[in-house]
């Protein structure tokens, strides 16, 4: 992955000793399915295409509905740029509201977002779930009307805001 030098999904913990935390599978139940994933990992279906390291999923070119749950920390702008960009799809993030990036790629270009109730339990590698949650909130950020109504209709638990009526103002 340029630039990202990580995994989908990816932060870190010392206790669990890796960086790669798959999607939990009733999310992508619930809001499935999905035409590509581009941080996908081995042996995990999010999507019908899947983008695995070493091929470089931000150089690759994306088409249909995408899945994104991208390397975590400052490299998740970029993918959600070039998500943005594309139009359409979905993409989880932690939902920390305040960031740069976050003002960047999710409140000035994003269509909707579902802020999920209580904390998710992420996946490891081999599939098994983590015992301890992310250890913070997270959202589903939707880029055009289809995964925005993806989201309002899901069964997820969580707060929906659409951000096409949502109104902006400038400090």
């Amino acid at each position: 992955m340029t630039g990202t030098g990580r995994a989908m999904g990816s932060h870190h913990s010392a206790r669990a000793q890796t960086t790669t935390w798959l999607t939990p599978p009733h999310i992508l139940d619930t809001l499935g399915p999905f035409d590509l994933d581009p941080c996908a990992a081995p042996n995990w279906t999010t999507a019908g295409r899947h983008i695995i390291l070493p091929e470089d999923g931000l150089a690759a070119e994306w088409s249909g509905r995408v899945w994104l749950n991208p390397p975590y920390g400052n490299a998740a702008w970029v993918w959600l740029a070039k998500l943005a960009e594309h139009g359409q799809g979905t993409a989880l993030v932690f939902a920390r509201t305040e960031t740069a990036g976050f003002v960047e790629q999710v409140w000035s270009k994003a269509t909707a977002v579902l802020f999920l109730h209580g904390r998710l339990h992420f996946h490891y590698p081999d599939g098994t779930r983590a015992k301890a949650n992310s250890g913070a909130p997270s959202c589903l950020v939707a880029y055009g009307d289809s995964d925005a109504r993806a989201l309002a209709e899901s069964s997820l638990a969580g707060t929906y805001v659409d951000l096409r009526r949502a109104e902006r103002i400038a400090a």
